[in-house]
């Protein structure tokens, strides 16, 4: 446990190091753009998921709650891996005109990691019905600790700078944790449930692809992007 809490410090802190030195990203035309396809998966068996009792509010919350720092599909695939293009130019960011919904439904955050340019409004939601406490740790944007008691059912937060991740948490219920990548370029995904994920838009050319997890680390690989065409790239992670 002690070697995966200092494995995820090391990739925080050189995923900032590595967003403090990039130059500042370039929107131009893109013609004959490519697309980056790929699957990230578990090497071998899967860790069992781990369960807990839930000992607070289990009217809402339930009696026993799943983990969500490892979900592997029954394929290998793994979910809630971010996946970044480390691009300097190409097709314009464009901030969302609306609010990006995040869910704290039945006591567990809704998606697990959240990515959105920089600039975004991030609208948290509170469904429960009890007493949340968000808890946004941000080191360049201001970390802020907000109540929302029973009666409020969303709260609107601006994320203005580029930072990832951003862990989020909730002081009321422990277990829930969750990371915001706000981003400076659109070139990102997250992997879905089967451990897929697709980025288009990709001007032709080299580029150096980077896969987080909060928990297994993360790694980078040089990548060609054809001129109209798809590069499919597969990552493993575990034993």
């Amino acid at each position: 446990m002690k070697e995966n809490v200092v494995r995820m410090g090391l990739a925080v802190l050189l995923l900032a190091a590595t967003m403090g030195t990039a130059s500042a990203y370039e929107a131009v035309d893109v013609s004959g753009g490519g697309t980056l396809t790929g699957t990230v998966k578990y090497a071998g068996t899967p860790p069992a998921p781990e369960k807990f009792a839930v000992t607070k509010d289990t009217q809402v919350c339930g009696d026993e709650k799943t983990r969500p720092d490892l979900v592997v599909g029954a394929d290998g695939g793994i979910a809630n891996v971010m996946v970044i293009v480390k691009a300097t130019k190409g097709k314009k960011m464009e901030v969302p005109a609306t609010p990006v919904p995040f869910n704290q439904k039945g006591c567990e955050y809704h998606p697990h990691v959240l990515a959105v340019p920089a600039g975004s409004t991030i609208e948290v939601l509170n469904p429960d019905g009890v007493l949340h406490n968000v808890h946004v740790m941000g080191k360049i944007n201001p970390e802020a600790n907000r109540a929302m008691p029973k009666f409020q059912k969303k709260v609107d937060w601006k994320v203005e700078k580029p930072e990832m991740p951003i862990e989020v948490k909730c002081d009321a219920h422990p277990w829930m944790h969750a990371y915001w990548f706000v981003m400076d370029q659109p070139y990102y995904a997250v992997t879905d449930a089967s451990g897929k994920f697709s980025i288009a838009d990709l001007p032709a050319g080299d580029y150096e692809v980077e896969v987080w997890h909060e928990k297994l680390g993360q790694k980078t690989e040089k990548v060609t992007i054809p001129s109209g065409g798809t590069a499919t790239v597969d990552w493993s992670f575990g034993s």
